[in-house]
């Protein structure tokens, strides 16, 4: 511990000796047929190139200092790319496309942060994402270093939003929605994110007041776009994990390009660091393409393609857990049979094409097939011993349980089905005109839902059977004999088939002009959603909501870089099937649309501090919801009681500073509140299964000042507990525990052999490569014990029930290998 403190601390101060580089901008020119242009100019001040024969350029430019750059050809009318800030030893990738009959400008600040918008859509690196250690790597693993943004369990890529839950987040690739599996009850089922980083350009995010153009969700909004590819590469990720391979290609005429990649995961390594041992083997696999290809100058196809198997096969044999507290240790001793089989195989395909009917106007038409079987079977005996510790040092039976609290066995079986066939028909369409940008679109879905629930537990305390908590299992036992079946302490059988279809549509406008030498932006629309919900034995129910919004921002004409942001709107939910489906697995299809008022308030402040650009983003937000559905969180699954009898609200702030806090580097420091109860049948407001109060998250990248390519990356999240672990029939409002807080840190070391302007002659090992960096990985750094759930055993002495905490995983070594041909 005192080493890795040291380790941290080390390459935190030692900072101070960096010294300023410069920064790289390169990328390829192309003209309006996507044909590499070369022999164009690229001038910023006195500093200039030229693209080669494959329109290809780099160009070293001063760090830290807005520049202008200029691309001008023979022919073509120039194009220009204005208030540029790139920070030390950055690489920034940008393909312009140069016209024939007219003059392009484009304007960016490309900071720690990202690119500026007005519409309080973050921006975020791809770099970045790819090179931030965490267990689950990824865009996933960034994003929960956002303050609003909050997930206390590392094995898990699903994230809650300002006070929301997992399922009310939407995801967009390249404008395609994508989804997740239904039936994985645990973090460690997961696997792998449906965003392959290799494969992403840029990525987008907004954690609320969002524009109409985004999807009927109530909390936040991922927006993925994948690469185009402009010439051939190759990369691989390779570590104790797992590993992913990517290519990119495009053909000779230039008119068909592709982008592929394929991963496999195995989290054996991480799970197994938790306490319950066993035959572990958990592994995931996908594959993903995204192809374009021109037909002419006015029309393009896409196609995006997935296929993911996730097989989760597991053998528990042991468990001990010591919990309670230095006077009164305690430990739970568990003995398993059986095993667990999960698998889950998912499949997506999507076609886009996109038509340039002239400059101004684009229209899109996209469709999309997602299939998903999952199977969740399992038979699980547990038996178990809760007793005292013998904490006496001279004892030789010191640390084993010596009286014996609490004697019993749980068997839990389930064998749980479902086939989901999810069908997208969506057209799209933009129009621009000078400032004002007009956007609509058209959406029909189609949902085929076939479940079967059968699932049940049963508890043998001391040797008798614990019967379920309901009036029809109370007795006078043993004065008065009971002679009922055996029955299951919890128990779920349901066979469902349910379709949805949906029409939903929106039209916005924004424009950008100046109000008293003030850059005012706003943007306006409207979203409608009807659906219709069926089937066997489902009764048929029709419901109809519409959803305005609204944005706007102010830069005021100010000496200090000040933007303003104000955004509002009402966010409707349309229940999706497991939000159709009660806790005893009966489908209610007349489930209402949730419903949200959001206002946020923003302001970003970017400035100069030691000569280096910083910006600090604070934000304040307000929700009131009507309609609620109110659920049970457990590890990630979530259990809805599919009755909107309940109304909640939410309410924040969050302040973020991002900036070169080490030359060369990109860092932020982020902290947040929120606080959100909900009123269930007039009983009165209690917390909400997603009330963490308080976080603090770090993202941290440092260098060695004499060693500048040894690179560190550091985040480390704060949460405060939030309600959980309490028992699954436990009442809310008479009980209602919260978990421990949530401390983690993940450090990432690692050395680039290539890359980063260190490059190799052609009679060098190294020259065929454009990047390589070799390195390792300490998930949770400090070790800390954080859990997720907890199991409750009852005492036989006092009838009590005690909270034994699930532990997460424990300190993890990865190494890593990146490179990139």
């Amino acid at each position: 511990m005192k080493f890795c403190k040291f380790f941290v601390l080390f390459f935190i101060v030692y900072h101070f000796n960096g010294k300023a580089q410069n920064a790289t901008i390169t990328g390829i020119v192309l003209d309006e047929s996507n044909m590499p242009l070369p022999d164009v100019n690229i001038t910023s001040g006195a500093m200039g190139t030229t693209t080669d024969k494959d329109g290809f350029y780099m160009l070293q430019i001063t760090a830290d200092t807005e520049i202008t750059l200029l691309f001008t050809h023979i022919g073509h009318k120039e194009a220009r790319l204005e208030n540029l800030i790139l920070t030390t030893n950055e690489t920034y990738e940008f393909n312009p496309v140069l016209k024939i009959d007219v003059i392009q400008v484009d304007g960016v600040t490309v900071t720690p942060r990202g690119e500026r918008e007005a519409s309080g859509i973050l921006s975020i690196s791809p770099e970045k994402i790819r090179k931030i250690p965490g267990a689950n790597a990824g865009v996933e693993n960034i994003l929960k270093l956002l303050p609003g943004v909050s997930s206390n369990n590392e094995l898990s890529t699903q994230y809650a939003v300002r006070g929301g839950n997992y399922d009310e987040n939407l995801v967009y690739i390249n404008e395609i929605e994508v989804y997740r599996p239904f039936l994985v009850r645990s973090a460690q089922q997961e696997g792998l994110s449906f965003v392959n980083s290799d494969l992403v350009k840029n990525v987008k995010f907004s954690a609320g007041g969002f524009q109409a153009k985004y999807g009927d969700k109530l909390s936040s909004v991922l927006d993925i776009t994948y690469k185009n590819p402009v010439g051939f590469s190759a990369q691989g990720d390779f570590s104790l994990l797992g590993a992913s391979v990517s290519l990119e290609s495009i053909s000779k005429n230039k008119k068909l390009s592709s982008i592929t990649g394929v991963r496999y995961r195995n989290n054996a390594l991480l799970v197994n660091s938790q306490q319950t041992k066993g035959n572990l083997n958990p592994s995931f696999t996908d594959v993903q393409t995204y192809l374009t290809y021109s037909i002419s100058n006015k029309f393009n196809l896409n196609f995006l393609g997935n296929l993911s198997v996730n097989n989760y096969r597991n053998e528990p044999l042991k468990r001990e857990t010591n919990f309670g507290t230095i006077d009164e240790p305690k430990a739970l001793v568990v003995f398993y049979e059986g095993q667990e089989n999960n698998r889950f195989a998912t499949a997506l395909g999507a076609l886009k094409g996109n038509y340039y009917l002239n400059e101004k106007t684009t229209l899109k038409l996209i469709s999309s097939v997602y299939h998903t079987t999952e199977e969740e079977y399992s038979d699980i005996i547990a038996s178990y011993e809760l007793g005292d510790v013998d904490s006496n040092l001279g004892s030789e039976s010191l640390g084993e349980i010596q009286n014996a609290r609490g004697i019993g066995s749980q068997f839990n079986r389930s064998r749980n089905d479902l086939d989901a066939l999810i069908f997208n028909l969506n057209h799209r369409g933009i129009h621009k005109n000078g400032n004002t940008v007009l956007e609509w679109g058209l959406k029909y879905t189609h949902e085929d839902i076939r479940d079967q629930l059968r699932e049940s537990e049963f508890i043998d305390s001391a040797g008798f059977s614990v019967r379920p908590i309901n009036p029809e299992f109370i007795n006078n036992q043993p004065e008065t004999p009971f002679n009922a079946p055996l029955v299951p302490f919890t128990g779920l059988n349901a066979i469902n088939f349910v379709k949805t279809n949906r029409f939903s549509g929106f039209a916005q406008m924004a424009t950008q002009k100046k109000w008293n030498n003030n850059d005012l932006y706003y943007n306006i629309g409207i979203r409608a959603h009807h659906w219709t919900v069926s089937g066997t034995n489902v009764e048929k129910v029709s419901q109809l909501v519409f959803s305005p919004r609204a944005q706007i921002a102010l830069k005021p004409d100010w000496n200090k870089d000040m933007l303003f942001r104000f955004s509002t709107g009402l966010y409707h939910q349309p229940p999706f099937y497991r939000e159709l489906r009660d806790l005893t697995g009966t489908i209610n299809p007349n489930v209402k649309a949730q419903k949200s008022l959001h206002f946020v308030v923003g302001n970003e402040y970017s400035f100069q501090l030691w000569n280096r650009p910083f910006t600090l983003i604070s934000e304040g937000y307000y929700k009131k919801l009507d309609n609620v559905n109110a659920y049970t969180l457990e590890d990630v699954r979530i259990r809805y009681a599919a009755n909107n009898d309940a109304k909640a609200y939410v309410y924040g702030a969050e302040v973020r500073l991002n900036g070169a806090f080490v030359p060369g580097t990109e860092s932020w420091v982020s902290l947040g509140y929120l606080k959100t109860e909900e009123n269930r049948n007039d009983r009165g407001f209690i917390a909400r299964p997603t009330d963490q109060r308080f976080k603090l998250g770090i993202l941290f990248q440092d260098y060695v000042a004499t060693i500048p390519d040894l690179k560190m990356y550091l985040n480390l999240v704060y949460t405060t507990g939030v309600p959980g672990g309490s028992p699954n029939n436990a009442d809310p409002y008479i009980f209602q525990n919260r978990l421990r807080d949530y401390k983690r840190a993940d450090l990432g070391i690692s050395y680039i052999f290539v890359g980063e302007g260190k490059n190799y002659n052609d009679n060098h090992w190294l020259h065929s490569f454009k990047e390589m960096t070799l390195g390792f990985e300490i998930f949770n750094l400090f070790n800390n014990q954080n859990a997720i759930t907890n199991t409750w055993i009852r005492d036989v002495d006092s009838k009590n029930e005690f909270a034994v905490p699930n532990f997460l995983t424990s300190r993890i070594l990865n190494l890593r290998l990146r490179i990139r041909l």
